[in-house]
């Protein structure tokens, strides 16, 4: 009877081990079978999107109306971003196709550069005209590589599952049709690298990453060191660690990281190497609680910054975090204030030190320039302006637009309700180039449990 009953016992294990491995069987597949129709309609959308822009960029060639080719090129832009979206939904992290990305990054912004402006007064030069009809013969190729490996995927009944695991692996199957047909699109596109497409096709989403515009001799190591000590005023016996980054350049940077063990102080520092410059550095401490007001902190903040040389600058914002006051400040040039030129310094508010440092933006954008006279009245940039707008403030300013150029305007801080927004009207065009919405001010909310 207790054989019986250990039969019974085993059988029941057996059947639900079968039937608990029938179920996590079941729920893998259904996993795979939804990660595999992601990426075949993400690839066949992405087709789609290529076969479109392609046909767009034909239509804007035969248009002679500026009303009509505006619009064409905005859908152009569109028509590559919804491509790049679904470039990303593919498994193609291990696989290098980042000069395709690239390409289509290069329509966008060209694309969208030239409908952004008004085409009835700057039409197509003969030049962009040329550039089109290159774009247009250069998406064709592509489209024809996608439209093979398309064809092949459909005929053999390929899985992107098995691109993925093959990728992920290393070991790429010789005869991995889709690998194979990535890598034909991306050779192709790796043909236009020695084409010259103009200005215009400046990848206008990177931001220049080398401090050119810093003047002043390159400094050592040993020099990265001492200028870090005296910023964050360590003295004595300190624990150094100094990373060189762009060696043999002169637009690198070291970064210095200093430590007292014995007094539990920690600070990292990054400092040009031409010039010395701190581009930014942060003293990781506790500040238990605040001695000074906010305003005594950005009067201590405006002082240090003059002290290390950074000079024709304005306070902007100022805000409390705990017991800290962060300051943000912009270039002021005869009262035009350089958004694009912004440093930020942390101050302790229980001795004033400073704790946080930024400068990065102000580095690479600091240079010196020739500010023409506006070309519309300050009352003209306020018709611009929504009639809503109740205006507190008014001066000129220049910041950066959507095509990364710096614009002169007028800039116009209000309300509209209880909502605070700062306009900015082009100075010479009277565009309205951006609209910004301040934050208001957190809600605070009290435990209700």
């Amino acid at each position: 009877m207790i054989r019986g009953i250990l039969i019974g016992v085993l059988a029941v294990g057996v059947a639900g081990t079968a039937y608990w491995g029938y179920q996590e069987h079941k729920e893998k597949n259904a996993i795979l079978i939804n990660a595999e129709n992601n990426y075949q309609r993400a690839f066949h959308d992405l087709s789609y999107q290529v076969d479109l822009l392609h046909d767009k960029i034909g239509t804007s060639l035969a248009m002679n109306s500026r009303k009509s080719q505006s619009p064409a090129l905005t859908e152009v832009w569109r028509i590559t971003s919804q491509a790049h979206s679904d470039v990303g939904q593919l498994p193609l992290t291990l696989l290098p196709f980042n000069r395709t990305e690239d390409f289509l990054t290069k329509i966008g912004n060209f694309s969208y550069r030239t409908a952004v402006r008004d085409l009835d007064k700057e039409p197509l030069t003969t030049k962009e005209y040329s550039t089109l009809k290159l774009l247009y013969k250069q998406s064709g190729d592509i489209q024809n590589e996608l439209r093979n490996v398309q064809h092949m995927v459909l005929k053999n009944n390929l899985r992107w599952m098995d691109v993925e695991m093959a990728l992920a692996s290393g070991k790429e199957m010789s005869d991995n049709t889709i690998i194979d047909g990535f890598k034909a699109v991306e050779n192709t596109v790796s043909g236009y690298d020695e084409t010259d497409l103009g200005p215009t096709f400046a990848n206008l989403q990177q931001k220049d990453e080398n401090f050119k515009n810093v003047k002043g001799k390159k400094i050592t190591r040993v020099d990265a060191i001492k200028i870090a000590k005296k910023y964050m005023k360590f003295n004595g016996n300190t624990d150094v660690s100094v990373t060189e980054s762009g060696k043999g350049s002169d637009y690198g940077f070291y970064s210095v990281s200093l430590k007292k063990p014995t007094k539990n102080m920690e600070a990292s520092m990054d400092i040009t190497k031409k010039g010395g410059y701190p581009i930014w550095f942060i003293n990781s401490r506790n500040v238990p609680k605040q001695s000074i007001s906010l305003n005594e902190a950005g009067k201590k903040a405006s002082a240090f910054l003059k002290e290390t040389d950074f000079k024709n600058l304005i306070l902007f914002e100022s805000t409390q975090y705990d017991n800290i006051g962060v300051f943000n400040f912009v270039t002021n040039i005869n009262n035009i204030r350089v958004y694009s030129e912004t440093i930020k310094v942390k101050v302790a508010l229980d001795n004033g030190n400073i704790v946080g440092f930024s400068a990065d933006e102000y580095l690479k954008s600091h240079h010196p320039r020739k500010i023409a006279a506006p070309s519309i009245t300050n009352k003209q940039a306020r018709s611009k302006v929504n009639p809503n707008l109740k205006i507190m403030e008014e001066r000129e300013a220049i910041i950066m637009n959507d095509l990364n150029q710096e614009v002169l305007c007028y800039e116009f801080l209000g309300t509209i309700g209880s909502d605070t927004y700062r306009i900015f009207i082009n100075a010479k065009s009277g565009f309205e180039e951006e609209v910004q919405k301040q934050k208001n001010a957190e809600e605070v909310y009290k435990d209700v449990m």
